[in-house]
């Protein structure tokens, strides 16, 4: 357990980061970059900053920097990674201005926080921590339905009370309780509730199917692999290869992604942790509904038929 945890976190790094070079001279600012920390950056060639602070609003990359004649301007959306837009903070002091060498001293560019994050939540720990709260929701109660309702179809119907409830109380406590999450309260909640209803249903369906062991083997899927993958904290590029693509196709981190899309960006790319949670809240369904219908026919007396009867 202590690996798990602990392992993506001691070896969060910058991996393919998507970041935006703009402006005239934006082919020699990014060669400098690339030869300079080779690895860290997917640089992407944009002309100018309009089209810049678009691939930020958009989720098509964490950052930009602008060439411009009075020196470079480094955009950041706190809002995707405030690790990632520190980074990029800390490494525009190293940016030399046009006409200046590297090590002269240049005067640091100015940075400007085209998402930022909620006042409430200015580094991003509140947003990070809400997510394994959701997960554990989730596979509690799962659990308190499983042991305390024999009946399947109660069961199910207990599902999606559930994570409509669940959406709806945990939406209001980070968008106003606790002042974690901008945006529409109501979107907020669906993607919460759709968070929920994936992990409780996964883990219900499991239970159903497998008898008790499948709470187990539930809550280790979620909790000690997709909780530590789902990159809540940084990002998945940050997390060594494959394990940050791996973590957002399972519902821990399809649900961070999810919600930071729907409170932040106006729903950017959305589709992607959509279809996730989704996959996984139908998959869960369907594995109840199967267990279901298997513990009816096992209940099921068996026929006898007339010939047996007539020789007893």
């Amino acid at each position: 357990m202590i690996t798990a945890f602990a392992w993506p976190s001691a070896k969060v790094a910058p991996r393919e980061v998507p970041i935006v070079v703009a402006g005239p001279g934006a082919d020699a600012v990014a060669a400098r970059l690339a030869h300079e920390r080779p690895g860290m950056f997917d640089l992407r060639i944009r002309p100018d900053e309009a089209s810049a602070c678009a691939a930020l609003t958009g989720r098509d990359a964490y950052g930009a920097i602008v060439v411009t004649p009075a020196g470079p301007r480094v955009l950041v959306a706190s809002a995707a990674s405030p690790v990632i837009a520190q980074q990029l903070g800390q490494m525009a002091a190293l940016l030399p201005a046009p006409g200046r060498a590297a090590g002269a001293g240049p005067a640091a560019p100015a940075v400007q926080d085209v998402v930022p994050a909620s006042p409430g939540d200015p580094r991003g720990t509140g947003f990070g921590a809400m997510v394994l709260p959701l997960v554990m929701s989730g596979i509690a109660g799962a659990a308190l339905l499983t042991l305390a309702v024999r009946s399947v179809p109660w069961r199910l119907a207990g599902v999606l009370l559930f994570a409509v409830a669940g959406g709806l109380g945990s939406a209001w406590l980070a968008r106003y309780g606790l002042s974690l999450l901008p945006g529409s309260y109501l979107w907020i909640a669906g993607a919460t509730g759709l968070a929920i209803l994936a992990c409780a249903a996964t883990v219900a369906g499991l239970a159903a199917l497998v008898g008790r062991p499948g709470l187990g083997l539930g809550a280790l899927t979620l909790l000690l692999i997709g909780n530590p993958l789902s990159a809540a904290t940084s990002a998945p590029e940050m997390l060594p290869r494959p394990w940050g693509e791996i973590g957002q196709y399972l519902p821990p981190g399809a649900a961070a992604t999810l919600i930071r899309a729907t409170a932040f960006f106006d729903g950017a790319r959305i589709a992607t942790p959509l279809a996730v949670l989704g996959a996984w809240a139908l998959g869960g369904l369907l594995l109840l509904s199967l267990g279901g219908l298997r513990n009816r026919r096992r209940a099921m007396p068996t026929p006898t038929s007339e010939p047996e009867a007539a020789l007893a």
